[in-house]
């Protein structure tokens, strides 16, 4: 497995122990912070591959640090977050960030959550130039063309790129490889997490309708068709 860099970020000194402990045991390499603020400096100066992020911290919470780097980008970003903290979860998901674990936590359970977002955020590594990569995703609908390189984890519509975070470019990418099928939460789930990964019906809800959104900001409003009571399908051309 290639070692990945991540920044954990909580002012809790026991958390980020365990935090840290865990994640170097999968084979990353971590740094930490103790609030938003000293974070902020860190990533501008060295972006890692994935902030573990706190959502109640001094200087600068999580769901403002959130916002923060949503405006300048789709760095991935795992939520820690209190049991009875449920609307900062929702709050967090609706901002952009592509997962979330509660505290109390299983270590195990963090880094199996760290290693599915790092898996969809990361394009495929280099194949040899005998063995060809994925093949990009042209799909044609009468308002105009999708297109999704795999290989360079990029999105484009009419020629317009689609900035997505890992979670949603997985999401839409179960999608256009089948267009015209339904998919409801469960499978789209499966699709987009590990195994033994298990999300809540309103986090899909919320990458779906932020994958619909950005879509729509780049012009393609329809693209992404629900059918009530079932589920959710990309347009048939």
């Amino acid at each position: 497995m290639t070692s990945r860099s991540i920044l954990v970020v909580d002012d809790d000194p026991h958390i980020r122990e365990v935090v840290v402990f865990a994640l170097e045991k999968a084979g990353h390499a971590v740094s930490t912070a103790g609030d938003g603020a000293e974070a902020l400096r860190m990533i501008e100066a060295t972006p890692p591959d994935l902030v573990v992020l706190d959502i109640n911290m001094p200087e600068m919470d999580g769901l403002e640090l959130c916002r923060r780097l949503r405006r300048e980008g789709d760095l991935p970003i795992l939520f820690l977050s209190s049991r009875d903290d449920e609307i900062d979860r929702v709050v967090g998901l609706e901002l952009g960030a592509d997962d979330y674990v509660t505290k109390p936590f299983s270590p195990r359970e963090l880094a199996a959550r760290v290693a599915a977002i790092l898996k969809r955020s990361v394009p495929r590594e280099a194949t040899p130039v005998s063995e060809p990569g994925p093949h990009p995703i042209a799909h044609r609908t009468a308002e105009g063309l999708l297109s999704i390189d795999e290989g360079r984890h990029s999105v484009a519509w009419e020629g317009r790129p689609v900035r997505l975070t890992a979670t949603e470019f997985q999401l839409l990418l179960i999608m256009a490889r089948q267009p015209g099928r339904v998919f409801d939460r469960e499978t789209l789930m499966r699709g987009a997490y590990a195994p033994n990964v298990h999300v809540s019906d309103r986090t899909i809800d919320s990458h779906v309708r932020h994958v619909r959104a950005k879509l729509a900001e780049a012009g393609a409003p329809a693209l992404i068709e629900t059918v009530h009571g079932v589920g959710v399908r990309i347009a048939e051309r």
